[in-house]
């Protein structure tokens, strides 16, 4: 069996399973891993959204079970990649409370808390009744809960909720960052100017946040920006040259990365993916040995690709890409916690 590590390839997400003679009878291959581990291993990464609550997890796809929980393994493999930070994304109110309690089982887990557009129907019976079950998980949490959301804008998908829906409930919603005083946790998908508009009229009512897995065009980023919003780019946001472009352009002191996992991993057809130098050996779900990623299950030790992809249509080095992404994380989701060691150095400067 190969230990589960980094090492350059022409496949995304996963690799190839060399044989036994490719490894040990090729030194350069063999150099190439241990220079790969070790850079793995001084790397700090945090993934700001990933949807561990999903069942995918715990080996369960669409109903039906083809492995064992695995969610455990999944940790060990992400920290064992540079991450030291997951937060795992609330959707609703029932999901956040999932996503709570996971986040108590680990001290590298951390949770967002709110109601998804596509899931904003949920607030109907009694939009006030649920406004206030969000904000007594949001209190419950305490340091647990870093940011509130995923909530915001879904035009893909108004078969799930209207727009006028959607506007009434994200509304609502900021009542919640205005509360706590966490940052927001946004989605957009085709609302950029509706998003933007409210969010506009109700400046006030939030401190911070992040545009996650943003895919939207140059000006709409730079509006966000405007806003003191940071933008998240994961492997939906890497699709085309378009987003290529766009995402060599986020200033970098507001560039944040994440998995968006189990979903959103880099596809080879994706413009991103010859820039990507990891990849992980992985088996069909059907086929599942401990050991080994699930072949097309996006999961948190994935997230070196994205920032590989940013450093390479940047022109800079991955690793003081991913340090000043990690101070950015730090900055907005914990920031009451103590200076990171490059911050500390260009203190002293």
């Amino acid at each position: 069996r190969y230990s589960i590590g980094s090492w350059a390839g022409v496949y995304v997400g996963c690799a190839r399973l060399p044989t036994r003679h490719s490894v040990a009878g090729d030194p350069r291959r063999r150099r190439r891993q241990e220079v790969a581990a070790a850079m793995a291993a001084r790397r700090r990464l945090i993934d700001i959204g990933a949807n561990l609550t999903d069942p995918m997890f715990r080996g369960i796809y669409n109903g039906s079970q083809k492995h064992v929980d695995d969610l455990q393994e999944v940790l060990k493999r992400a920290a064992a990649n540079g991450l030291d930070k997951v937060l795992v994304t609330g959707g609703s109110l029932e999901d956040s409370r999932q996503a709570l309690n996971l986040a108590r089982t680990h001290d590298m887990l951390y949770s967002t808390v709110g109601c998804h557009p596509t899931r904003c129907q949920d607030f109907e019976a009694d939009p006030r009744g649920y406004l206030s079950q969000l904000e007594s998980l949001v209190a419950q949490g305490g340091s647990k809960v870093v940011a509130v959301g995923e909530m915001g804008l879904d035009y893909d998908r108004l078969e799930f909720c209207g727009k006028e829906m959607q506007l009434r409930y994200l509304e609502l919603q900021l009542g919640l960052a205005q509360v706590s005083g966490l940052p927001l946790f946004l989605h957009c998908r085709r609302a950029a100017a509706d998003l933007l508009a409210l969010l506009r009229r109700n400046r006030t009512r939030f401190s911070a946040g992040v545009v996650h897995s943003f895919d939207g065009t140059k000006e709409e980023a730079a509006a966000f920006l405007d806003l003191g919003l940071h933008i998240g780019i994961n492997g939906c946001s890497l699709k085309t040259k378009d987003n290529l472009e766009v995402a060599a352009t986020i200033p970098t002191e507001r560039l944040l990365i994440e998995t968006d996992c189990p979903w959103c991993e880099v596809r080879p057809s994706h413009a991103g993916a010859k820039l990507v130098k990891t990849s992980f050996p992985c088996k069909k779900k059907e086929r599942f040995e401990p050991g080994f990623m699930v072949k097309g299950r996006n999961e948190p030790a994935n997230l070196v690709q994205i920032a590989e992809i940013l450093a390479g249509v940047r022109g800079v080095d991955v690793d003081q890409l991913t340090a000043q992404i990690y101070e950015n994380s730090m900055r907005l989701f914990f920031p009451g916690s103590p200076p990171t060691l490059e911050q500390a150095q260009r203190l002293q400067s």
